[in-house]
């Protein structure tokens, strides 16, 4: 029998601290309604002074181990999910979070696509369980708090301002009975590479305490998400996304393999969409593309944008409202800035 790869079990955390969409208007002069209808949150989770980013993966790890009924000396790697802005620069908060969780016995590395990052560290867990037989079970996990660097007076970026903070986690195991990872797929565009930034952050501008003391250096909006290229990256957003989602999603239904009966999976055989959080309008779109229903999909309009670990709270409140059912057929669908389009594809429950 060929070897599967099933998710076991997944985990999540969210700070205390919440923003409303009262609160979200008053910061930035737009109508209540805008922010509930047109951007989609009623609320979102933002972390105080004691959530750092990869605590909060951790929590959520240990959150996803208990719901996992494992024993964490059994994990053999650890994918860290955490986003670049995390407790230390220059630290790899994988080898932390490994031993912070008790998983001694695995190896850890750090990586990143931003918000597209869980389904491809579901791609990368599954082509190395399936290669390396002495691989058998993954984790992935990271922690998310770039709701630090939003920016409530810049409506250059109002897309991003639904971004919050949390923690998720997912465990993958080799013949796993339930939840088959069956197929993946994910496409770039590097012309948007250098459109979304935080301009003090790097080696390119560095914010020390020089540059923030030169009349022509830095200012305190240049420590904030910006879009620096509106015109060219709105345009190309709005001329290829949609259709570089729903091409990575028929990529990973080819990629699935055969149905029981040997035909191959389509678009016709999804019953449930997990989408990273995009504002309602095109949520809706991306559920008509796929001939989908609102009802076959959860909208986090509570909870916030926590990044890439939006799959797992899609799949947490999927599980919870009944419309992740066993035997459904998930298309897990994500973008980074960047840009990275992505999609996962899973059986959910028990192997058919």
């Amino acid at each position: 029998m060929t070897d599967t790869v099933g998710i076991v079990g997944t985990g999540t955390y969210s700070p205390k601290n919440v923003l409303t969409a009262v609160e979200i208007a008053a910061a930035t002069g737009y109508p209540e309604w805008v922010i509930r209808d047109k951007m989609g949150i009623n609320q979102k989770h933002v972390g105080g002074p004691d959530d750092q980013p990869n605590e909060m993966g951790i929590k959520a790890a240990l959150d996803c181990i208990e719901n996992s009924g494992i024993d964490p000396k059994e994990i053999d790697v650890v994918f860290n999910t955490t986003e670049e802005w995390r407790e230390y620069l220059l630290w790899t908060s994988g080898i932390h979070m490994a031993y912070e969780i008790g998983a001694t016995n695995a190896w850890a590395m750090d990586v990143h696509a931003r918000c597209a990052t869980t389904v491809g560290a579901m791609k990368m867990a599954k082509d190395m369980i399936l290669a390396d037989p002495e691989v058998n079970t993954v984790l992935i996990a990271g922690g998310y708090r770039v709701s630090d660097f939003i920016n409530f007076k810049n409506p250059r970026t109002s897309f991003m301002w639904n971004i919050g903070s949390g923690g998720g986690a997912m465990l993958l195991r080799r013949n796993h009975p339930r939840n088959h990872v069956l197929g993946a797929h994910l496409m770039a565009d590097g012309f948007m590479s250098k459109h979304v930034i935080v301009p003090a952050s790097g080696t390119a501008v560095f914010p020390n305490p020089q540059a923030m003391a030169n009349p022509q250096g830095v200012t305190e909006e240049d420590f904030y998400f910006d879009l620096v290229e509106p015109d060219a990256m709105k345009g190309r957003l709005n001329e290829v996304s949609m259709d570089n989602w729903v091409h990575c999603v028929d990529e990973a239904l080819r990629k699935s393999g055969p149905k029981p009966d040997g035909t191959p999976y389509s678009k016709a055989d999804l019953d449930f969409l997990n989408m990273v959080l995009i504002k309602p309008s095109g949520h809706r779109d991306m559920l008509e593309r796929l001939g989908l229903t609102e009802e076959q999909s959860v909208y986090l309009s509570d909870i916030g944008h926590t990044g890439e670990q939006d799959a797992m709270f899609g799949i947490r409140e999927g599980v919870a409202q009944g419309r992740l059912k066993d035997g459904d057929l998930m298309a897990i669908v994500a973008a980074g800035i960047g840009y990275v389009w992505a999609a996962g594809i899973v059986r959910w429950g028990e192997r058919e």
